[in-house]
C-alpha cells in the first residue's frame, strides 16, 4: 500500500511499545504473577527495545526528529529496563530516580504532540502520568494506567496504518491536533 517511498516506521514502534507495556504493566496492576517475569525480558529486549531502536533510525532518515528521539529513546529505556532486571536486581530499590526522569521527558515530549494528532497527544499524556505513578510507587495505578497507555499506542499504530492503506477517510481515526501545524 505503498507509493514507492519507505514505510512509515512509526506503527511498528507504536506496536512494539504497546505490546510491552501492556504486559509489564499487567504485572504491575497485579493481573499475573511475578513467576512471568522472564515473559517481558523476552518483549523488553527484543520488540519493545529492538523494534523501536529500529523504528527511531528508520525516523531518522525521514528527517522526524520527534519520532527519532522519541522511539530511540524509549527503546533504549526497554534495553535498560531487561539489563537491570535481568542482571542487576539489587539495584531495583533504585529504579525510582529513572522512572522520574523518564516522567519528566515524556512530559516534555507530550508538549510535541500539541502539533501532532490527538491519538498520540493522549499516547504521550497516559505515558507520563504512568511513569510518574510507577517512580511514586503507585504500582497497581501505574500498572493500570500502563495498560490505557498500551491501549492507546496501540490505537495510535493501527490508526496509521489504515490511514495509510484506506485514505483520508481513515486518518480521521487519528483526531486533528491541537495547535495548527507550521506553514
Amino acid at each position: 500500500m505503498s507509493d514507492g517511498s519507505t514505510a512509515n516506521p512509526a506503527p511498528l514502534g507504536l506496536s512494539g511499545f504497546a505490546l510491552t507495556t501492556l504486559v509489564l504493566s499487567s504485572f504491575n496492576a497485579g493481573l499475573l504473577s511475578g513467576q512471568g517475569v522472564p515473559v517481558v525480558l523476552g518483549l523488553a529486549a527484543f520488540y519493545g527495545g529492538l523494534a523501536q531502536l529500529v523504528a527511531g533510525i528508520l525516523e531518522y532518515f525521514k528527517a522526524n526528529t520527534f519520532g527519532y528521539v522519541a522511539f530511540f529513546t524509549y527503546g533504549a529505556f526497554w534495553e535498560w529496563f531487561y539489563l537491570t532486571v535481568a542482571f542487576f536486581p539489587s539495584s531495583l530499590p533504585y529504579v525510582s530516580i529513572v522512572l522520574w526522569a523518564f516522567g519528566i521527558f515524556t512530559f516534555v515530549m507530550w508538549i510535541g504532540t500539541f502539533r501532532a494528532n490527538a491519538a498520540l497527544f493522549v499516547v504521550f499524556l497516559l505515558l507520563w502520568i504512568t511513569f510518574f505513578l510507577l517512580a511514586a510507587g503507585a504500582a497497581t495505578a501505574g500498572g493500570y494506567m500502563g495498560i490505557l497507555t498500551a491501549l492507546a499506542a496501540w490505537y495510535a499504530a493501527f490508526a496509521q496504518v489504515l490511514a495509510e492503506m484506506w485514505g483520508k477517510l481513515a486518518g480521521a481515526f487519528l483526531g486533528p491536533s491541537l495547535v495548527k501545524p507550521k506553514k
